[in-house]
């Protein structure tokens, strides 16, 4: 079952109140469609004039729970929903070493397991109505590790992973899936949205490196991603997976290539081993 696209449609946004989630509201609305968004703080969101197309509360999308009752109220608000966006997450910045359990646990647990709960909440519901697009907010750091990144990473890296998975499970039903790898943004993330780990002297060289290279990196207007959003959400038959920024692109371009040389250089040690 399909909807014309001059039809509203409903959007469930996670992460709604800041960056990039918060555009994807107001590019949804202005777009003439209908948005539940949910955050662990949504007072943010109180300026949005929407003549009853919002609807917004509290949701912390860690609690399996909560995130099953929040897609309840989400549907019964507007008796459908079309267009998900599992976006909330946030950043711990820090080398491997330093992270804590509690630290390493509470981020996978917003990053990684709060798309999960999502996910598996949605899907009964989309596969009943027999249509509906889910969009997981990862990272261009999912395509490989980097110095104090590594948990970020390794947690989007999980995401891509298991939508991959989803997409090939759920697409006999009518729903599409799609991977969204964005660069920088100016979104809070590393602001608001960040926890850091104590840090260890040995790695201060090294931090000073990182320091210095991304003082030269320059965040995009999240209205750009936005836009790029509403374009994928329109196509009949959207990407499983697109990276959103000029320089995250040549990045993981270039990322992607020098992988496939690696591999190619070790080929005869694979071969090898059977």
């Amino acid at each position: 079952m399909t909807r014309a696209h001059h039809e509203p449609r409903t959007w469930f946004i996670t992460g709604a109140s800041r960056g990039l989630g918060r555009a994807f509201t107001e590019a949804a609305l202005a777009a003439g469609d209908r948005v539940v968004a949910v955050s662990r703080d949504v007072t943010p969101l109180a300026d949005l004039a929407a003549d009853g197309r919002l609807v917004a509360f509290d949701l912390d999308v860690s609690d399996r729970a909560a995130v099953e009752r929040g897609v309840e109220r989400a549907f019964a608000a507007f008796g459908r929903i079309d267009i998900v966006v599992n976006n909330a997450g946030g950043v711990v910045l820090g080398m491997i070493e330093e992270i804590t359990e509690e630290q390493a646990r509470a981020h996978l647990d917003t990053n990684f397991f709060g798309a999960l709960w999502v996910s598996q909440a949605v899907v009964p519901r989309l596969r009943e109505q027999g249509s509906g697009h889910i969009l997981q907010v990862s990272s261009m750091g999912s395509a490989g590790g980097f110095a104090a990144t590594g948990l970020y990473g390794a947690g989007k890296a999980a995401l891509d992973s298991m939508s991959e998975a989803l997409a090939m499970e759920v697409e006999r039903f009518g729903i599409k899936v799609t991977i969204l790898q964005p660069g920088g943004y100016e979104t809070g993330l590393f602001t608001a949205g960040l926890t850091m780990t104590e840090q260890n002297p040995a790695y201060a060289p090294l931090r000073t490196w990182l320091n210095d290279m991304w003082s030269e990196s320059e965040d995009a207007d999240p209205a750009l991603a936005a836009s790029a959003v509403l374009d994928i959400v329109n196509l009949p038959e959207p990407p499983k997976r697109v990276i959103l920024g000029d320089a995250a692109y040549d990045m993981v371009q270039q990322l992607v290539q020098a992988r496939t040389a690696e591999l190619a250089k070790w080929e005869h040690l694979a071969r090898r081993a059977g």
